[in-house]
C-alpha cells in the first residue's frame, strides 16, 4: 500500500514517499480514522425534527476538508468520498448552503505519513499546502488555509511555519492529536510551539486513531471512539505538560465538540487534584478554566446529547462551525445544531461570528 502511495504521489509531484509499509490492520484503522465525521449513519433521523434551516450567505465553515490530486489516489485516504472531491464539488457544497467561508484542513493522517523519510515528507507537506493556497487564490474570499504540518521533522516543521504564513500567508496550522507514538506535549515538539506561539498562531486540530489502539473492538470501527477519544488525549498532553499554560499566544481550535473533553472535564478535574503535585503550576485558575479557553467545532457534534455537555463546559462563544465535509454534509450539521435546543442568536453566533474572533480573514 506504502509502494502505491508513494507511485501516486510520484506521478503527481515527482516526489519520493518511502514510508514502511503498512499492515492490513493499520491500513484499516488509518482508513477508518480518516473519517473522522465520528457518527453513525442516520444519526440525524433519530434525532427531533430539526427547525427550518434560515437562508443566508454568511456561514463559517472552520472544518472543511480538501484532497490534492496525489492523495485521492492514495490508499490511506482512498474512499468513495474522497476519490470524488474535486474544487467545483467542493464550492457547489459550500454555495448550496450558504457558506461564505471556509477553513481548509487536511483530514486524519495514516500513520505511514508520519514515517516517511525526511526529504519525501518535505516535499510531501508542501505539495499539500501549495494546493490549499492555490484553492485560496483561484476562489478569492471563499477559502483560508490550516496549513498542515508533519511536526516529526522539527526542523523542517519549523521551515514550512515560515512559509505557510509569510510566503502562503495561512490563517492557522493543521495538527494531527497524534504522532505515532508522540502527542502535542512532548518536549520534542517544544520548539514548534514557542514558534506558533510568537506568531500568536491559530492552531487547528484533526483527529487521528492512535497508534496503540487500531482495530481494538471487532465489530466497532475506531471513528466512532477512537477518534474523539485522541482529541482528548492530546488536550490532556498539552494541559499536563504545561504548553497550555506556557503557549498563552496560541488559539487552540479543537474539532468535533472537543471529542470527549467535555464529558470527562469533570472527572478529570477531581483525579488530577488528587494525583498531579504540580497542578497549581500548570493549571492556576484550576483545570475547566484552561478548557474554558480553547475553541471548538461543532462538527458532527451539534447534536443535543453533544452539545448539553459542551455547553455545560464553554460559553456559546468558544463554539464555531464545522462539518467535516465531505464525510458530512453541510445540510446535516446545520439541522444538527437546530435539534439541540439553542437559540437563534446562538446559532447564528456559532454558524457566523464567533470565529472572526480569531480568523482575521474573516472580518472584512
Amino acid at each position: 500500500m506504502t509502494r502505491f502511495f508513494a507511485a501516486a504521489h510520484d506521478a503527481a509531484s515527482q516526489a519520493c514517499g518511502c514510508c514502511a509499509p503498512l499492515s492490513r490492520r493499520s491500513f484499516l484503522g488509518g482508513a477508518a480514522s480518516v473519517a473522522g465525521a465520528a457518527g453513525l449513519p442516520g444519526a440525524a433521523s433519530a434525532q427531533a425534527p430539526a427547525a427550518a434551516v434560515p437562508a443566508t450567505r454568511d456561514r463559517i465553515d472552520t472544518h472543511f476538508h480538501y484532497y490534492p490530486p496525489f492523495l485521492q489516489k492514495t490508499g490511506g485516504l482512498a474512499g468513495p468520498l474522497t476519490a470524488s472531491w474535486s474544487r467545483a464539488k467542493a464550492l457547489e457544497e459550500m454555495d448550496r448552503n450558504g457558506v461564505k467561508t471556509s477553513m481548509l484542513s487536511m483530514a486524519s493522517a495514516p500513520l505511514d505519513w508520519f514515517r516517511m523519510e525526511t526529504g519525501a515528507s518535505r516535499k510531501f507537506v508542501r505539495d499539500i499546502n501549495d494546493y490549499g493556497a492555490d484553492m485560496m487564490r483561484e476562489a478569492p474570499g471563499r477559502y483560508g488555509l490550516f496549513a498542515y504540518l508533519s511536526m516529526v521533522d522539527v526542523e523542517g516543521t519549523l521551515k514550512e511555519i515560515e512559509y505557510a504564513f509569510d510566503v502562503l500567508k495561512a490563517d492557522g496550522v493543521n495538527l494531527s492529536t497524534s504522532y505515532v507514538d508522540k502527542y502535542p506535549g512532548d518536549p520534542k515538539f517544544a520548539p514548534i510551539f514557542e514558534e506558533l506561539n510568537r506568531r500568536k498562531a491559530v492552531v487547528y486540530f484533526h483527529p487521528t486513531t492512535a497508534a496503540c489502539c487500531t482495530g481494538i473492538v471487532p465489530g466497532v470501527g475506531d471513528s466512532w471512539i477512537e477518534v474523539p477519544h485522541d482529541t482528548s488525549r492530546a488536550v490532556l498532553s498539552l494541559l499536563f505538560s504545561g504548553s497550555l499554560r506556557k503557549f498563552r499566544d496560541i488559539t487552540f481550535l479543537l474539532s468535533h465538540g472537543g471529542g470527549t473533553i467535555p464529558m470527562l472535564s469533570s472527572r478529570i478535574d477531581w483525579l488530577s487534584g488528587l494525583q498531579v503535585k504540580n497542578r497549581k503550576e500548570i493549571a492556576p485558575d484550576g483545570i475547566e478554566a484552561e478548557l474554558k479557553r480553547l475553541y471548538y467545532d461543532t462538527a458532527n457534534a451539534g447534536y443535543p446529547g453533544p452539545m448539553a455537555a459542551l455547553l455545560k463546559l464553554v460559553p456559546v462563544s468558544q463554539i464555531v462551525f464545522g462539518t467535516d465535509y465531505p464525510y458530512v454534509s453541510t445540510e446535516a450539521n446545520m439541522k444538527a445544531l437546530r435539534t439541540a435546543g439553542l437559540s437563534d442568536a446562538e446559532i447564528r453566533a456559532i454558524e457566523t461570528q464567533n470565529a472572526k474572533q480569531f480568523l482575521p480573514r474573516l472580518r472584512g
